[in-house]
């Protein structure tokens, strides 16, 4: 809802005035604290009004100095909000070692593996050369062996052969 009339004519006249800018936050010398800890302050001065505007009243702000151990907090935390964050970046750092170090161990072991594979290619290419070499002797063991199957299949045909003749011969002896 829309202020009208002497409404609007009063917080313009509010947002008109100067903000404050005699901010102490440090105790004033005129307190003093009594025995019960509760602070004795010296009356509020007023501070003259800029408004020109006769009925309308303008409120003061009221500024309450801050307490001495407020700002002996504000110390203690920011010391350890410092310690805090000291150790954040610290445990960030030695992250960052620890993958460094593991960077290197890896690449030491990819090293060594690589080293590996190139013996074992070497040796592969040396028994590839004698595989290689050897295959005529391969070849010959392997003819030799068609020749003895088929000496032991002719040998198998000749027992079965002389077997049947001996058969026939004992038919003729007994007749």
């Amino acid at each position: 809802m829309a202020a009208t009339g002497d409404e609007a004519a009063a917080m313009d006249s509010i947002s008109r005035v100067a903000p404050p800018t005699d901010l102490n936050l440090q105790p004033e010398p005129d307190q003093k604290k009594d025995v019960s800890g509760t602070e004795n302050r010296a009356p509020a001065t007023k501070r003259p009004s800029n408004n020109n505007d006769g009925g309308v009243e303008t409120a003061e702000e009221a500024t309450e100095p801050a307490e001495p151990d407020i700002n002996e907090l504000c110390r203690d935390m920011f010391d350890k909000m410092a310690v805090f964050l000291q150790g954040e970046l610290t445990a960030t750092c030695e992250d960052y070692k620890l993958l460094e170090n593991m960077n290197k161990l890896t690449s030491l072991k990819y090293m060594e593996m690589k080293d590996i594979s190139i013996n074992i290619s070497r040796n592969l290419q040396d028994l590839n050369q004698k595989y290689a070499s050897l295959q005529p002797y391969l070849d010959q063991i392997n003819q030799i062996e068609e020749q003895v199957t088929s000496l032991e299949q002719a040998a198998y045909k000749l027992d079965t052969y002389s077997k049947k003749l001996e058969a026939k011969f004992k038919k003729l002896e007994k007749r």
